[in-house]
Formats: C-alpha cells, sequence, structure tokens
C-alpha cells in the first residue's frame, strides 16, 4: 500500500482545483478530501458560494476522471482561540462540502465529533495551537475512523 499526500499548508480549495491533474495521475483507490478549513478563514476570502462551487468542482471531475475511486470528503478536528474566531462560520463551510459530497453520493466523514468527546483540557492540550492536532493524538483520534470506514467491520482491531 503506498500512501500520497497532495497538500499544501495554508492553501484553499481554489490551489486544490489547480492539484486534480496530480491527483489523477496518481491513479488511486481511495481519495481523502478536507478543503473547508482555510477556505472557512475571514483572510483568505473563499466566500462559501465560491467553496462550495470549488468542491463541488473538484468531485464532479475526480468522479469522472477516477471512477473507480472511493472519494470520502471529511470534517477534521473542532477550532479554537484566535484560531477559531478567524472562521466564524466554519460550520456552513463544513455543511456545504458535506452537501456536495452527500448530492454526488459519495462518502462525509465528521471527525470534530469525536474530538469533542475529549474535555476541554484534554483537547487544549491534543490542538495546543487552536486548529492542528498534535500527529499522535490525531492518528489515535482519526485513523481508527477511517479504518471502521474503510474497511467496515470486516478489519481487525
Amino acid at each position: 500500500m503506498k500512501v500520497e499526500s497532495v497538500a499544501k499548508s495554508g492553501e484553499t480549495s481554489l490551489w486544490a482545483l489547480t492539484q486534480i491533474d496530480r491527483v489523477v495521475a496518481e491513479q488511486p483507490d481511495i481519495i481523502l478530501i478536507e478543503l473547508y478549513a482555510n477556505d472557512a478563514t475571514l483572510h483568505r476570502f473563499v466566500s462559501l458560494a465560491q467553496s462550495r462551487e470549488n468542491i463541488g468542482n473538484i468531485l464532479d471531475q475526480l468522479q469522472q476522471r477516477l471512477p473507480q475511486a472511493r472519494i470520502i470528503v471529511m470534517a477534521m478536528n473542532p477550532f479554537s482561540g484566535l484560531r477559531g474566531l478567524i472562521r466564524p462560520f466554519v460550520d456552513s463551510y463544513v455543511s456545504a462540502h458535506e452537501a456536495e459530497a452527500q448530492k454526488r453520493g459519495l462518502e462525509f466523514v465528521d471527525h470534530r465529533r469525536i474530538w469533542e468527546r475529549l474535555t476541554p483540557d484534554d483537547l487544549a492540550t491534543a490542538i495546543p495551537d487552536g486548529v492542528h492536532p498534535l500527529p499522535d493524538i490525531a492518528s489515535k483520534i482519526i485513523a481508527p475512523e477511517l479504518v471502521k470506514r474503510i474497511a467496515g467491520n470486516n478489519c481487525g482491531e
């Protein structure tokens, strides 16, 4: 199994539109997409309507060009502090991306609900800057949910 990341810190769905050829070239079996977070920041100027249009275009192109690929759209983790304040409408962006996935019959996984089970202190420890979870904690929260979604109940734990 090979895992390839087509990501760039701080980029938006506008950038992601330019990366579709790169994703297609990899011929992936599974594509995990999370693009709402940076779109939702006030200083990046990606409107909710534009973000929704962008994710729709990305999903349409991926489905057309990689019909065999399993596409999973995701929401990752909650935001807090200043990083949360600059995303006052983030839930609207998540809802828009979820709606675009569902409109196309694609899966949507909202990891935020799992994170929100943590106590406020544990959440602050896990996501110290308010936006980027510590990798070791993120892997314990996100990976099991993805394994369950991808492999179903047929995967041994």
